[in-house]
C-alpha cells in the first residue's frame, strides 16, 4: 500500500463505521432532520408564509407544505435571485446550481452554506466506504479523472452560478487536486468534442486509476483513447485502472460494451447525485450482498467484478434532506398520498419529494424510485415522472423497459449502445398501434423479428396493463427500429446536450425524439 492510501485508510474506516451507524437508524435521522430544517427556516419568508412555527408532527408538516415543482417555487427563487435574503433559507445561497428543464427553461437550484459541503462530502464518503469495504485504495495513489461540466461560474446578484458538476470542481480539496485530471483549462472547454480531444491528450500517458462519469460519455472517452493509441483495450493503456465511478443512469445497459472496451470487468461504485442534493450511493459490493454495512466493514476484500444480485443504493438519510414519497400514479393528483421513510413499502414506484437545508420545500425532482430494502433503506431509480408511455393507459416506466430488453439481449450475446421507446399511435403502414423501440446495437441480432418478440414477451411480464392491451388486440407487439452508429450521439449534439451530465430519455409519451431518430434508421 502506497503512502496516500496508507494515510487515508484509517479515515476511510471511520467513514464506513459512521455510515453503518446512521443507516441503521435512518428513520430516526429523518425525523430529526425534519424538525431541524423546519426550525432553521421558521423565520424565512417561506417559513412564515407556511406557518413553520406551528409544525410539531409529520402530519402538521404535510398540512402546511404542499408538493410543488420548479414553476410553483419560482416566485420565491426569483426573490432570491434578485438579492433578497432569508427567503427560502436563512441568508443567501452559497451557489446556484443551473440546470435546464423541459418546461421551465433554465432552473436555478439554491445551494446553501449548509448543503454545499454535503455534495462533495457524500461523494468522498461513498468512495472511502468502497475503500474500507474492499481493501482497494490503490486508486488514491495515482491519477483520477472526473468527466464533468465546466467549472467556470457566472454570478447572479453576487451568487456564483453554474452546473453542479462544475461547482463540484470548486469543492475538491487541495490534497486531491494533485491527483485530479484533466487540467482546469481543459475542463473549462464548453464544446464536448474539443474538450474530449484535449482530455485524451492530457491523460494518454497518465497513471490513471479511477475514472468517473456518465457511462455514454465515458464510452466516448474510451473509444477515442483506443483510436489514438491503436491499443485493443483500456487496460493496455492504463494497467492500474481499477475503479469506475458513475451516477445518473442505470449502468446495466452500458456494462457489456464498457467492459469489452476496458478489457474485462473492473470494480464499480454507483452514486445518485442531483443538483437538489446527493440522494443515495452504493454501500455494498459484489460478494457482500445480504450483509449489513457493519458486517461488510468487518469482511473487507469480498468484492468481485460481477453485477450485484441485489442492487440498490443507500438512501442518504443523514445529510440535511427530508424525503417524502408519493405513489407515482398519484403525483399529478391534487391531494396525493404522501409517505415519509417510516411508511414506505418495497417494490412500489414512488415520486421522490425533497425538503432540504438549502430551502427546497415539497420539491418534486422529477425522478421515481423503488425501495429494494428497508434494512437498511436502499433504492433504485426507476424512471422519471414525465418519462413514461401511457398513450393507451399502460403507464410503462423506464425500469420496465430496461428489465425487458437487457436480459433478452444478454442471453443472446447482443450488446446495446443506447435506446429509447415511443408510442406509434397511427402507423403509416396501417393496422394496430404499437410501441416503437429505437435501438442502436453494437452487434445486432441475426433475427430481429424473433428478438423483438422475445423483448415483447418480457415486457408483457413486466407490465400487466401492456399485456392486457396486447391480449385485447388494442396494441400489436412492439416493433424495433435498428439505428445507424452514433445516432444517439448526433441527437444529443443536435439538442446541445453532448457530454457532461446529460442523458438520453429512455421513454417519451410523444414522438419528438422518435421523429428525429427515424432519419437514422439502419438500412
Amino acid at each position: 500500500m502506497a503512502f496516500r492510501s496508507f494515510l487515508i485508510r484509517p479515515f476511510a474506516r471511520l467513514i464506513a463505521r459512521s455510515i453503518a451507524r446512521w443507516s441503521a437508524k435512518a428513520v430516526e435521522c429523518q425525523e430529526k432532520t425534519m424538525h431541524k430544517i423546519v426550525e432553521q427556516a421558521a423565520n424565512t419568508a417561506f417559513g412564515r408564509d407556511h406557518h413553520f412555527s406551528k409544525i410539531r408532527t409529520y402530519e402538521d408538516f404535510k398540512q402546511v407544505i404542499p408538493i410543488r415543482d420548479y414553476e410553483d417555487l419560482k416566485p420565491y427563487i426569483e426573490r432570491v435571485k434578485n438579492g433578497e435574503p432569508d427567503v427560502l433559507w436563512p441568508g443567501r445561497p452559497a451557489y446556484f446550481a443551473k440546470t435546464s428543464g423541459t418546461t421551465s427553461g433554465v432552473k436555478y437550484i439554491p445551494m446553501s452554506k449548509e448543503s454545499t459541503p454535503l455534495h462533495f462530502g457524500t461523494a468522498r464518503n461513498a468512495a472511502f466506504n468502497y475503500f474500507a469495504q474492499t481493501g482497494n485504495g490503490a486508486w488514491l495513489d495515482g491519477k483520477m479523472i472526473f468527466l464533468s461540466g465546466s467549472p467556470e461560474l457566472e454570478t447572479v446578484n453576487g451568487i456564483p452560478t453554474g452546473r453542479l458538476s462544475g461547482i463540484s470542481n470548486h469543492l475538491v480539496p487541495a490534497w486531491l487536486r494533485t491527483n485530479q485530471m484533466p487540467s482546469w483549462e481543459t475542463n473549462c472547454i464548453e464544446d464536448w468534442e474539443e474538450k474530449l480531444e484535449r482530455i485524451v491528450e492530457e491523460t494518454l500517458n497518465a497513471d490513471m486509476r479511477l475514472i468517473s462519469g456518465i457511462p455514454p460519455w465515458v464510452q466516448m472517452y474510451y473509444e477515442r483513447l483506443l483510436e489514438r493509441t491503436g491499443k485493443r483495450t483500456i487496460l493496455e493503456i492504463f494497467p492500474n485502472y481499477s475503479v469506475f465511478g458513475m451516477g445518473g443512469v442505470n449502468f446495466e445497459p452500458y456494462r457489456a460494451k464498457l467492459e469489452e472496451l476496458v478489457g474485462g470487468p473492473i470494480d464499480t461504485f454507483e452514486t445518485y447525485p442531483a443538483s437538489e442534493g446527493f440522494i443515495a450511493f452504493q454501500d455494498v459490493f459484489p460478494g457482500s450482498e445480504g450483509l449489513t454495512p457493519s458486517q461488510t466493514l468487518t469482511n473487507p476484500g469480498l468484492t468481485s467484478s460481477h453485477p450485484l444480485t441485489n442492487p440498490g443504493l443507500l438512501l442518504n438519510a443523514n445529510a440535511g434532506m427530508f424525503f417524502e414519497f408519493v405513489p407515482a400514479e398519484e403525483i399529478f393528483k391534487e391531494n396525493p398520498t404522501r409517505r415519509w421513510l417510516n411508511e414506505v413499502e418495497v417494490g412500489v414506484n414512488y415520486a421522490l419529494i425533497l425538503h432540504t437545508n438549502a430551502g427546497l420545500w415539497g420539491y418534486s425532482i422529477g425522478d421515481t424510485v423503488q425501495f429494494v430494502s428497508k434494512n437498511p433503506y436502499r433504492i433504485i431509480v426507476s424512471g422519471r415522472v414525465k418519462h413514461f408511455i401511457s398513450a393507451f393507459g399502460e403507464h410503462v416506466i423506464g425500469k420496465e423497459v430496461e428489465e425487458s430488453l437487457l436480459p433478452v439481449a444478454n442471453a443472446a450475446g447482443i450488446r446495446i449502445v443506447e435506446f429509447t421507446v415511443a408510442p406509434q399511435v397511427t402507423p403509416a403502414e396501417g393496422g394496430l398501434p404499437y410501441h416503437e423501440w429505437f435501438i442502436e446495437f453494437d452487434n445486432a441480432p441475426d433475427d430481429l423479428e424473433q428478438f423483438a418478440l422475445q423483448v415483447d414477451a418480457a415486457m408483457r411480464q413486466q407490465n400487466i396493463y401492456y399485456d392486457d392491451l396486447i391480449t385485447g388486440n388494442i396494441l400489436r407487439t412492439l416493433k424495433i427500429r435498428p439505428l445507424r452508429r452514433d445516432a444517439f450521439r448526433e441527437y444529443m449534439k443536435s439538442e446541445g446536450k453532448l457530454g457532461g451530465q446529460n442523458k438520453v430519455p429512455r421513454l417519451a409519451n410523444d414522438r419528438k425524439i422518435a421523429a428525429w431518430l427515424e432519419t437514422w434508421t439502419a438500412k
